[in-house]
């Protein structure tokens, strides 16, 4: 997955990662057929996860100035999912709208349905394709009384808990809200917030927050005392991690990208991750990112031999996307004036509105695997395809079953120590 990165010979790579992968499966005959490949889970476009995660991504990244990207699609779309079922009118379209994927949904799903199966099929996997923490609620201030019908649907069918905040001013708001987040994280401090939440009287915040450590279906070999380079804004230092064995791979030559798709252990999720050919920026690649492409290239990968090159490293975000929702037509919720909370609150009417949209991530890429599998069977590793993340990529983790996003990001910056050209 993704975060820290290096350079090197390309030229002895592949001839490294291939003996590494062989070296760690002698114990198998040689003559033993590789593993099946799962059924890939369903495309992303009538999924409600991938439509906002791709317009929330492009919203964010139409800041210039913006780095490395990290955030839940999945929880973020869950909390505004809580949020319509407390909304009417206006408030409850323009919520709708923001989740309403391009292709029609399934005969006899709705939206929320999804939502709720998503959630409860990523929970049930914690703990085999990876290690999760989440958390979402909604906080309140000052608000007239909660129906407990609201609080109750929404922990129920989107895992969203109701806290109220104190009657402290914007500090201890602030503070209030930070100490959820790290407990969110295990305890792990997120990113401070760069936008000022201001939250007076009649303000719903919602807030989620998620840490994530993806354990591979096969070990990754590392050597931390070799360094490669990793192009990105600055150049830096970083320990790689290698293999080589049987993916799902895709070459668009057309676009001049390369599409990869490795599974977790147990075969519950899977990391889908975008590289650009050359060494770039990553505006091109953004500029052709749709639905309807990514699908195509899911559907046109198919189990081919790849040498893989990640990064060993640790992303972290703290959003707020009051300025992203609100440029993607969620308007009506931010003003008290306008705003229709009614399912929220029988007195709602000019006295609640929307005041915060807050997400804190953090992403944790290493090269174990999860316990190991004994029917896991040798891979015939053959001319192996390069994919060697030297340079800016996208990834995905998505859901086996359900195909649900549940992380999206972008990593243009690898920490580590800087890079100094002594030629």
């Amino acid at each position: 997955m993704l975060p820290r990165l290096p350079f090197c010979l390309l030229i002895s790579l592949p001839v490294l990662l291939v003996q590494g992968s062989a070296a760690n499966s002698s114990k198998k005959s040689p003559d033993a057929p590789a593993s099946p490949v799962p059924h890939p889970p369903p495309p992303p476009q009538g999924d409600p996860t991938w439509t906002l995660g791709l317009r929330v991504y492009r919203a964010l990244r139409s800041d210039s100035s913006a780095g490395n990207i990290l955030f839940s699609p999945l929880l973020v779309a869950s909390s505004l999912g809580a949020l319509g079922e407390g909304s009417a009118g206006n408030t409850a379209s323009q919520v709708r709208d923001l989740l309403k994927p391009p292709s029609p949904i399934k005969a006899g799903t709705q939206v929320v349905e999804l939502l709720s199966e998503a959630l409860k099929s990523f929970g049930e996997a914690n703990g085999t394709s990876f290690h999760l923490r989440a958390s979402s609620a909604v906080f309140s201030k000052q608000v007239p009384p909660v129906n407990q019908a609201f609080v109750k649907q929404s922990q129920t069918r989107f895992r969203v808990q109701h806290q109220p905040l104190g009657k402290g001013d914007t500090k201890a708001d602030l503070k209030q809200l930070q100490d959820w987040a790290k407990a969110g994280l295990s305890g792990l401090e997120g990113a401070p917030l760069e936008a000022e939440i201001k939250a007076g009287a009649g303000a719903l915040i919602l807030t989620s927050a998620v840490h994530f450590k993806g354990l591979w279906e096969r070990e990754f070999s590392e050597d931390k005392a070799d360094r490669r380079t990793f192009l990105g804004k600055k150049y830096t230092k970083v320990v790689m991690m290698h293999r080589a064995g049987l993916y799902r791979f895709y070459e668009d030559t057309d676009n001049m990208v390369q599409v990869l798709e490795a599974p977790l252990w147990g075969g519950k999720a899977r990391v889908v991750l975008l590289l650009p050919f050359h060494v770039e920026n990553l505006a091109r690649l953004e500029k052709l990112l749709t639905l309807e492409l990514l699908s195509k290239w899911l559907e046109k990968a198919s189990v081919t031999s790849v040498a893989i090159s990640l990064p060993k490293a640790n992303i972290t975000s703290t959003l707020s996307l009051q300025k992203q929702l609100f440029a993607l037509g969620l308007t009506d919720a931010w003003d008290q004036t306008l705003a229709d909370f009614s399912g929220v609150s029988d007195k709602s009417k000019g006295k609640i509105h929307l005041g915060g949209v807050l997400h804190w991530a953090s992403l944790e890429l290493a090269a174990q695997a999860g316990k190991e599998d004994a029917d896991l069977e040798e891979e015939h590793i053959d001319k192996p395809k390069l994919f060697y993340t030297d340079h800016p990529f996208i990834f995905f983790v998505r859901d086996s079953t359900t195909g649900a996003l549940l992380l999206m990001g972008a990593l243009d910056h690898a920490e580590g120590e800087a890079f100094h050209d002594e030629l």
